[in-house]
């Protein structure tokens, strides 16, 4: 049996990629090996320490107490061994950065944090959920990602850092022949009685479900009930033609052919967006970063309620 002491980092990865999905299948994929080599690093890990740290069953991974007790020290030495690494390394390795989907104002942070830090290579990603995205800095394959710290779960709070960054105004996606698509703006109210396409059922978008599930109550307007995650323009206009259905968007959500997006009034309802990172990240371009979001925050007027705008209660992370 090996020491605590001598501990295999390797093994300390494999442990958090399982705790963060509860999926020993998915935690292999991520981590890029077969889920035989993985089962085998865990019992590892478990025979070193001694004690079991998950609970398996043909349907669910759960921590136990001790796999509980080990996942803030494993972060911790992960994060050190990966401050070492990089302070030894000729170059620092990019800081990859979530940006959603492509077209939104978060590429203006990027391009404005690359002016502050040309040196620093900072590289985009397209995750498409904060919920999503949040799973991939905590194993380590994103640095930073944007979007709504308050929908996502305690749990997963307490292990970033955030900055909030702005309040996006909410729109809705409408198809070219929708009777709403002639107007400049649409009412909330001019929504009742129909169903809105919010993201239910994606598991990397449950904090925007929640969301619209928070908006549209009492409001008569029903969240659309999940359905195949659509890629691509092109299958996003077929959809579009086949079922019309509304969908959820920010007003700086990228245009889509079929479609036409009209902002939200009266209330104008406002999605909070915030930059998240892993608690103990030590990067130089995460600095740049967050100061390129303060700098156009502010000079943007980002963080400006309009009146009377609407904000999910109690949201956390707010300034």
């Amino acid at each position: 049996m090996a020491s605590v002491n001598d501990l295999d980092p390797r093994l300390l990865r494999a442990f958090t990629a399982v705790a963060a999905e509860l999926h020993f299948t998915r935690a292999a994929a991520r981590l890029y090996v077969a889920q035989q080599a993985l089962s085998r690093d865990i019992r590892r890990l478990e025979r070193d320490l001694g004690t079991e740290l998950f609970v398996r069953s043909t349907r669910q991974v759960q921590l136990t107490p001790d796999g509980t007790r080990l996942l803030p020290y494993a972060h911790r030495v992960l994060a050190a061994h990966d401050e070492l690494a990089d302070a030894f390394r000729g170059a620092p390795r990019p800081l990859l950065v979530d940006l959603n989907t492509e077209g939104l104002a978060h590429d203006r942070v990027l391009a404005r944090a690359r002016e502050l830090a040309p040196d620093v290579e900072l590289m985009p990603r397209f995750e498409s959920g904060l919920t999503g995205a949040v799973r991939e800095i905590l194993a380590g394959r994103l640095d930073a990602s944007f979007g709504r710290y308050g929908g996502l779960t305690p749990d997963l709070r307490a292990r970033l850092g955030t900055q909030f960054v702005r309040y996006v105004p909410m729109a809705v996606l409408l198809p070219e022949g929708d009777p709403l698509a002639g107007l400049d703006e649409v009412p909330l109210g001019a929504l009742a009685g129909r169903r809105v396409y919010a993201g239910a059922g994606n598991d990397r978008t449950p904090e925007w479900t929640d969301l619209a599930a928070r908006l549209f109550a009492g409001r008569g307007i029903e969240v659309a009930p999940p359905a195949p995650l659509v890629i691509g323009k092109e299958e996003f206009r077929r959809i579009m033609i086949k079922a019309p259905t509304p969908v959820l968007a920010g007003v700086d959500f990228p245009s889509m052919p079929g479609s036409v997006l009209r902002p939200l009034v009266d209330p104008v309802p406002l999605s909070p967006v915030s930059l998240v990172w892993r608690k103990g990240l030590r990067h130089p371009g995460l600095d740049p970063l967050r100061r390129a979001a303060a700098e156009l925050g502010a000079r943007e007027g980002w963080l400006t309620r309009p009146a009377g705008a609407w904000l999910p209660e109690g949201e956390p992370g707010l300034p």
